[in-house]
């Protein structure tokens, strides 16, 4: 890192950026989860940036990075690209200085944040599949119309109004061991494990990506910059190919370590911040929960920041009935009977006793040409776990009924 970059993120611009931000940002406290905490032999501490007016932690950046610039750089029009959350908080700074901003969106996104970004005013530009295809977009359109662009991570100014995350942590947990952070492109991580660092050198600060979207773990391991042939992952906010170049120094300083978690491991997060803290967060917002089983210590201050909670209908929907399958609360199973007066009846009162709850039933008389012999019907069911699943399926076994796990539709 050369001399001029390592004055761009000091503290007192920190100290600068976290007064500033102030004017856009919520108190987001730390949360005790006594969930996390017993499942995981540490205290563990949510920072909950998904309770931002935004919805995500990207307003500090943008509203820090909107107040360096000159009058004249604000009027010419801002521009960026985003999968949604720095598209909110760009909008919103744009808003608030009362200037034109339009955003370029990869196609991907959900229209939940289409619509919100589109609600702050700014003129929305859908463009390409993933974000690294709108971002170049978003510069041909910057040159083309003389518009002023805000990079969504690659930018040291952006990067040290994320890092203010960092500066509330420290307020209130001044003895924290290790802080987990989600990782896109990198803003963020940038700017809280360099404040981290400066405060304190003998922190542990570990990103977390997603493993279909692991840009920055690849580009530590080959020691430089490095864009994956694609991304693959439900985390939208956090699948980025390339991480930042200016940035990427500081990451490789001031990380301690990179955990990649799999979509499956978000799926079943939701559910647990949905049953356990009521709290609504999108799947990159909850890499950092799902990284939490996979470090390997015991009694630690551990602070797992929560960057987002902007997630459509839609999408909630599917996650809360996956992670039901996930968890064997939902399962579907397949039974063969004999085409007669009160075999299902028979059946259902088998589940029944043993506490399950029907939500479905098809039956099938084709599956066999002797309909007298074997008809199909699958069950899809509610339980309690997986316990009480193969309790069901044993009650079904002892009575004759040779049950099999089906692929469930709901």
């Amino acid at each position: 890192m050369t001399r001029m970059e390592t004055k761009m993120l000091t503290l007192e611009k920190f100290e600068e950026a976290s007064e500033i931000v102030k004017k856009v940002t919520s108190e987001t406290k730390l949360i005790y989860s006594d969930y996390f905490s017993s499942i995981t032999g540490n205290k563990i501490y949510l920072k909950p940036e998904n309770m931002q007016f935004t919805g995500a932690y990207k307003v500090r950046g943008a509203y820090y990075k909107m107040s360096t610039l000159s009058d004249e750089e604000r009027q010419k029009g801002i521009i960026t690209a985003s999968a949604g959350n720095h598209a909110q908080g760009v909008a919103y700074a744009a808003k608030c200085y009362g200037v034109k901003a339009t955003i370029v969106m990869p196609t991907s996104t959900p229209l939940m944040k289409v619509n919100r970004t589109r609600g702050y005013g700014a003129e929305v530009v859908l463009y390409g599949d993933v974000y690294d295809e709108a971002c170049n977009h978003a510069y041909e359109l910057a040159d083309a119309h003389g518009y002023t662009f805000i990079h969504p991570f690659d930018d040291e100014t952006v990067a040290t109004g994320q890092g203010t995350i960092a500066m509330e942590i420290f307020k209130e947990l001044p003895l924290v061991d290790y802080i987990l952070c989600p990782i896109g492109g990198g803003g963020l991580a940038t700017g809280v494990s360099t404040l981290a660092k400066l405060l304190n050198p003998k922190i542990k600060v570990i990103g977390v990506e997603p493993a279909g979207a692991n840009c920055l773990q690849e580009s530590i391991k080959n020691g430089k910059v490095t864009t994956l042939p694609g991304v693959n992952t439900i985390a939208d906010g956090t699948a980025v190919k390339t991480p930042g170049t200016k940035i990427f120094p500081y990451l490789q300083n001031n990380l301690d370590d990179i955990i990649t978690v799999e979509d499956s491991d978000l799926v079943a997060c939701f559910l647990d911040m949905v049953e356990n803290h009521k709290m609504v967060v999108e799947n990159s917002g909850l890499l950092t929960v799902a990284a939490l089983k996979k470090l390997d210590v015991k009694g630690k201050k551990i602070v797992s920041i929560l960057s987002g909670g902007n997630m459509d209908v839609i999408t909630m929907s599917s996650v809360v009935q996956q992670g039901l399958i996930l968890r064997d609360r939902i399962f579907t199973v397949s039974v063969l009977l004999p085409d007669k007066p009160g075999e299902l009846s028979r059946v259902s009162g088998v589940v029944a006793r043993e506490s399950g709850n029907v939500i479905k039933l098809e039956h099938n008389q084709f599956v066999s040409i002797n309909r007298n012999a074997a008809v199909e019907l699958r069950i899809t069911m509610e339980a309690f776990g997986t316990e009480h699943k193969n309790q069901i399926m044993e009650a079904l076994s002892r009575e004759g009924y040779q049950p099999k796990l089906a692929r469930t539709n709901i």
